[in-house]
């Protein structure tokens, strides 16, 4: 079955070194809460707020593997009074857990934005 899992972080500035750290952390955090291997993910969708712009998230993740995962990053809705410098992931996934199992991830900034979710 694929599941949809879900996932933010923000940076503090907008620098390649902040956004492939924090790119590079929320991914191995829902890999390592939802025990998932590179094989088990089908595919990314990033998104980036307007004020990210030092590098892509997806070149980010690259770095430490997912070679044959397809990988997108989008421009997120420049909704006014949304969070700034934030990255979010949507990663589409091979699991046998059900939808109560899965932990989406939200770091740093990010932490308030789905608190209705369980951790």
């Amino acid at each position: 079955m694929v599941r949809g899992l879900r996932g933010a972080t923000t940076v503090d500035e907008d620098t390649v070194e902040q956004v492939t750290t924090r790119s590079q952390e929320l991914m191995r955090r829902i890999m390592e809460r939802n025990n998932l291997s590179e094989d088990d993910i089908v595919s990314a969708l990033f998104t980036a707020t307007a004020d990210v712009t030092s590098i892509f998230p997806a070149t980010a993740i690259r770095e430490i593997g997912f070679g044959a995962v397809p990988l997108l990053c989008a421009a997120e809705i420049a909704v006014p009074g949304a969070m700034a410098l934030c990255i979010r992931v949507l990663l589409h996934v091979h699991t046998t857990k059900s939808k109560d199992e899965i932990h989406h991830v939200y770091l740093h900034g990010a932490q308030g934005l789905r608190d209705d979710l369980p951790d």
